[in-house]
């Protein structure tokens, strides 16, 4: 079965250069949904399946532009807070005012469309290392905010946090065993096991068998079992409390 990805781009050259970046990214067999604006969006996204946004077959990806017709790219990513999918804005905005919200609002990547595009079908690539796909540009500000301690924006004060996925440590936190440890799927606890030893997502779904955005999925839901917010992080917890 193909990969469901959306692609909400008001540009139509934007969006067929979207949708090439897309289809060179992935070897999976991929089935793209291109629309216009956010009504038409909502509307595809219903129809994914019995019962709305939680269907039996939903979008896998979805790359968001944020100026649209009908309003803007991240009422929809706040709509899709608990959405299945690989959230990606796709913008040519690069300043704080657009990227901050937008992480908070729950994107899980920010890539500019004014990047070439062995860039960015190289940064969509990282989905399936376990990596957010980030623009170099959008990486080095955050990476700046972060070694500032100004992750809540340019004034410091704005209420935008930097999720810890969108940056690197050297170091996990350690976590408390978390209550919620038990409830790990069999599925799950594998998945983390090859995440302890450092597999990668796509390296994983071939030991499974199993698709890798199927992986990424069951990663996010680990992650939100163990209130995590890393591999490394995940990996230590794992290995403290043997989950694995």
């Amino acid at each position: 079965m193909a990969v469901k990805v959306l692609i909400l781009e008001d540009n139509p050259v934007a969006r067929g250069f979207l949708c090439r970046v897309v289809r060179e990214s992935f070897s999976d067999a991929i089935a793209i949904t291109e629309v216009g604006d956010l009504e038409a969006a909502r509307a595809s996204i219903r129809l994914t399946g019995p019962g709305g946004m939680h269907g039996t077959d939903p979008y896998k990806l979805i790359l968001v532009d944020l100026e649209l017709p009908d309003g803007n790219g991240m009422e929809l990513l706040s709509e899709l807070e608990h959405y299945p999918a690989t959230k990606v804005v796709t913008t040519l905005y690069s300043d704080d005012e657009h990227l901050f919200p937008a992480l908070q609002c729950g994107a899980d990547g920010y890539l500019l469309k004014e990047d070439r595009f062995e860039v960015l079908v190289e940064e969509l690539q990282k989905i399936v290392r376990g990596q957010p796909p980030l623009s170099p540009a959008i990486a080095r500000r955050l990476l700046g905010h972060f070694r500032q301690g100004k992750a809540s924006g340019p004034s410091g004060d704005s209420g935008f946090s930097v999720p810890l996925d969108f940056v690197t440590t050297s170091r996990p936190v350690p976590l408390e065993k978390p209550p919620e440890h038990d409830r790990l799927t069999p599925r799950e606890i594998e998945v983390l096991t090859y995440l302890s030893k450092g597999f990668t997502i796509k390296e994983i779904a071939s030991l499974m068998g199993i698709k890798w955005f199927t992986v990424n999925d069951h990663i996010k839901s680990i992650y939100k079992k163990l209130n995590v917010s890393s591999r490394a992080e995940a990996a230590v917890l794992a290995t403290k409390h043997g989950l694995v």
